[in-house]
């Protein structure tokens, strides 16, 4: 464990980029949040922070653009990756914020622990288990959060998280699912509970001693196809 104690509530906007050539310097711990644009990505960000204004929320999903980046302390880092699926605008605009996407999961070292947020009426769509799929690949610790989850009864509740539990469980990853809901504040002490244990982790001499990555334009990463489209 770090030294400092992590308090999600003292996130502070730092920058949004359009690619990770423009982030901090690869360093410190980060906790990526990503999901479908449609998942409720900012509403839980500004849930788990306290702050109602933290993360923008549209009224259309799918238009967070960049990658937004929020200082919780000194070298920790959370991260609001650009939404994948479902937004309706124009193709090319959408490749490049997947590939913006695609790089950061790809070639960002300081990346310690992923925040999956899915629609618990309508878990694990195709892209959602490419992600999965690959930060699984990865051995990148995983925070499933099965967003809106008062709109369903408990009983109905329940039985998603453990449908969705029992669908990863091959993966034979590190993986916590729960259910979220971002009005009623269900899951809320138990997520930050996780992502605050990611980011009080010592940090790997590996990582901070790299040099900064060297992209270019011609740079391919590896995730499925899907997430450039």
């Amino acid at each position: 464990m770090s030294a400092t104690k992590i308090h999600l509530t003292k996130a502070a906007f730092t920058i949004s980029a359009p690619d990770i050539r423009r982030l901090p310097a690869d360093s410190g711990i980060e906790v990526a949040f990503a999901g479908r644009s449609n998942a409720g990505k900012s509403s839980a960000l500004n849930t788990l922070t306290n702050q109602r204004g933290l993360a923008r929320i549209s009224k259309t999903p799918g238009r967070t653009q960049l990658i937004n980046v929020f200082e919780v302390a000194e070298n920790r880092r959370l991260i609001d990756l650009p939404g994948y699926g479902f937004a309706q605008v124009p193709l090319a605009m959408k490749k490049k914020w997947q590939k913006a996407l695609g790089e950061y999961l790809e070639k960002r070292k300081c990346l310690k622990g992923l925040v999956v947020l899915m629609d618990i009426r309508h878990p694990l769509k195709d892209l959602d288990m490419d992600l999965i799929h690959w930060a699984a690949d990865s051995e990148l610790a995983m925070l499933i959060l099965l967003t809106k989850c008062d709109k369903l009864s408990q009983g109905k509740r329940s039985a998603e998280v453990l449908a969705v539990k029992k669908a990863l469980a091959p993966l034979n990853a590190d993986i916590k699912v729960q259910a979220f809901s971002s009005l009623k504040y269900t899951g809320k002490e138990q997520a930050d509970a996780i992502i605050c244990d990611w980011l009080e982790q010592e940090n790997d001499p590996e990582v901070e001693n790299s040099v900064d990555l060297q992209l270019n334009e011609e740079d391919e990463n590896i995730l499925p196809e899907d997430f450039q489209h």
